[in-house]
């Protein structure tokens, strides 16, 4: 039986997971997994349920019955069947770290996404692209060319149907019409240190500082640049011994860790949108298996 997620945001009030759980149960469906979160300060309810449908209901027919209860609770709501993957766009330029990374994960099936294209502002990964047998675009990006090149993008977009955008160190800085079209589906990762550096060769202002932890951060990309609501972040341990190198070798690890499992969580809906912040719960069980190996 193919599962189907639930997820439900509204504001808190009693009687919603009785609501939610006596409708699944006189619908034929089984509970398999559920997380919850009311968060007290901005009185918004969160939830996201697994289950299946042991009589065989789509998630179509389900979100049609299911709409007079989401209106007395006045819910954003959605039912997913799990077997249907999200069709994504990654982006790059010049640090093959994170496409590498992500294309070795889809192809062993640990992050079951369909990858409807590849875009990039340079040629450099036209063929490991190609040779995964997937769509490449070079759109060159200049300062007078900026509008067009992103008209561009928003067409592939559109051919493709794409819910989701990896910036995958796509060095780019997006416009904010783009990032307000896209709210909630351009997802981007960048270095985090502690203290901040920004510009050029932060790896190396780290080391000359002699900053012990290096990180990544992984969010949702908003029209305040490196600001969008946090995914996912991770941080590892550098000592003295480490050369500026070092630093970068060891940063971009943690950025393609952190960017795929930012990825996994937002594929299998575990993240939701809560103000300036996120909710991500934790993942069901099996849903980091791959389907096969190398």
């Amino acid at each position: 039986m193919t599962q189907i997620c639930l997820t439900v945001s509204c504001p808190s009030t009693r009687g919603i997971v009785g609501a939610i759980g006596t409708f699944l149960a006189e619908n034929g469906c089984n509970i398999t997994d559920s997380s919850q979160f009311d968060d007290t300060e901005s009185g918004r309810f969160f939830m996201r349920t697994i289950f299946v449908s042991e009589d065989g209901a789509t998630a179509e027919a389900l979100s049609e019955s299911f709409a007079g209860i989401a209106g007395d609770f006045d819910m954003d709501f959605a039912f997913h069947g799990t077997d249907v993957k999200m069709k994504v766009i990654i982006m790059v330029s010049r640090f093959g770290h994170c496409l590498n990374d992500l294309l070795y994960r889809w192809r062993i099936g640990a992050l079951p996404i369909d990858i409807v294209a590849v875009i990039s502002n340079h040629m450099e990964y036209q063929k490991v692209v190609v040779n995964h047998d997937l769509p490449f675009h070079c759109i060159k990006v200049t300062k007078e060319n900026k509008p067009k090149a992103e008209a561009q993008i928003m067409e592939i977009v559109e051919e493709t149907e794409a819910d989701l955008i990896v910036l995958a160190r796509y060095m780019q800085v997006l416009s904010d019409e783009m990032c307000r079209k896209m709210s909630g589906r351009i997802i981007n990762i960048h270095h985090s240190f502690l203290p901040s550096f920004k510009g050029a060769n932060p790896y190396k202002q780290a080391y000359e500082r002699g900053v012990k932890l290096i990180g990544a951060t992984s969010h949702y990309v908003t029209a305040d640049l490196d600001e969008g609501p946090i995914i996912e972040q991770d941080v590892v341990a550098v000592t003295h011994a480490q050369s500026p190198s070092d630093y970068v070798s060891l940063g971009r690890d943690v950025e393609a860790r952190v960017l795929s499992r930012a990825i996994h969580a937002h594929i299998h809906r575990r993240v939701f949108l809560n103000g300036n912040r996120t909710v991500v719960f934790p993942a069901s069980p099996g849903s980091y298996a791959s389907e096969r190996m190398g």
